[in-house]
């Protein structure tokens, strides 16, 4: 069996702090992996520029050209993680037997990339690395995230508790992925129903090298809705629910009411009746609101516009083609050569 080429696949959004050392270091796992004749010669990373306002795409094409690993694929504008992770993954597949997604600020240790290969020449077509541990992460981080896993379980969606988008997936996975046309992305939901056997690497999770973490509390909020909006109804069937025991509790009250007004000991109660007022109708616009989330997901999936367009690529030694059965990607592609 020959050694598989695998390609490392690094979103970048306004990375050039840490750039340099992720070069660096994913460079120095390649050479160890084509050593031990684990990969193929032909093995890469390739960065994905997210659109980043720095000089992340400078970087990433002066490093094409001085190291023998570097590739990159610039997007024409700010597409959002998952979306240029997903960008990277659909290049690649064309021209990888294995591909490997990794954040570009260092915090997953690359010393699990032997043995996500490992796992796949042991028959696995999809590795997930599985922190060990959350000790470098605040209180309310590690409360607040998993808090979300458990939720996401209960609500039905498969999801591996502890894993980020640090994965390995063949080919054929990839070729698998392709199939899903869903403009809300969400891959972590979207890679354990591709069925195909899976692995585990555990690892501990490291402090950031450098730069700021482009998942403030508000980016993370909105990617834990979009996760828990895109795989499941639960929410939505929650609200019908919910209108159902109001709709009881009015009845017993209206009930109330009138057999108070019979016995005629009513009294007047405007602090009860503001604050039922006041209940219901946050319950209203929440439930409005949860709503219209779904109703915003159709919108987007009707209008079905491509996920990212790609405004250059420096090709990898073999000469990318374009795929011929995903039509989202890449729109208007602009080839750049070295």
């Amino acid at each position: 069996m020959s050694s598989p080429i695998l390609t490392i696949v690094v979103p970048c959004y306004n990375e050039e702090e840490v750039l340099p050392e992720t070069v660096s270091r994913l460079s120095a796992v390649l050479d160890r992996l084509i050593q031990e004749k684990l990969v193929a010669r032909e093995s890469v990373m390739m960065l994905v520029d997210d659109g980043s306002k720095d000089r992340t795409w400078d970087l990433i094409d002066q490093y094409s050209r001085s190291h023998d690993y570097v590739t990159g694929v610039k997007l024409a504008r700010n597409a959002g993680h998952q979306n240029a992770l997903l960008a990277g993954l659909m290049t690649a597949r064309h021209t990888s037997d294995i591909v490997i997604s990794i954040d570009a600020d260092l915090q997953d240790d690359t010393d699990a990339i032997r043995e996500f290969v490992r796992k796949y020449m042991e028959g696995a077509e999809i590795v997930y690395g599985i922190r060990s541990d959350r000790t470098t992460d605040t209180w309310f981080k590690k409360t607040t995230a998993e808090s979300f896993y458990k939720l996401m379980l209960r609500l039905g969606v498969q999801i591996k508790n502890n894993h980020a988008d640090y994965r390995l997936m063949s080919k054929r996975a990839l070729d698998y992925l392709s199939r899903y046309k869903e403009v809300n992305v969400f891959l972590r939901g979207i890679v354990p129903l591709l069925g195909l056997r899976t692995a585990e690497v555990m690892y501990e999770r490291k402090e950031r090298f450098a730069g700021e973490s482009k998942y403030p509390l508000r980016k993370m909020l909105s990617f834990a809705l979009d996760g828990i909006t895109s795989f499941s109804v639960k929410p939505i069937r929650m609200v019908t629910v919910t209108g159902f025991l109001f709709s009881i509790i009015s009845l017993l009250a209206g009930a109330y009411a009138i057999i108070s007004k019979l016995w005629g000991t009513t009294a007047s109660g405007w602090t009860s009746l503001i604050l039922s007022v006041w209940f219901i109708g946050g319950v209203q616009l929440l439930a409005l609101g949860l709503i219209g989330e779904y109703i915003g997901k159709i919108y987007r999936e009707v209008k079905h516009r491509p996920l990212y367009l790609i405004e250059k690529s420096i090709p990898t030694q073999q000469d990318y083609e374009g795929p011929a059965d995903f039509d989202r990607i890449p729109v208007g592609a602009e080839r750049a050569g070295r």
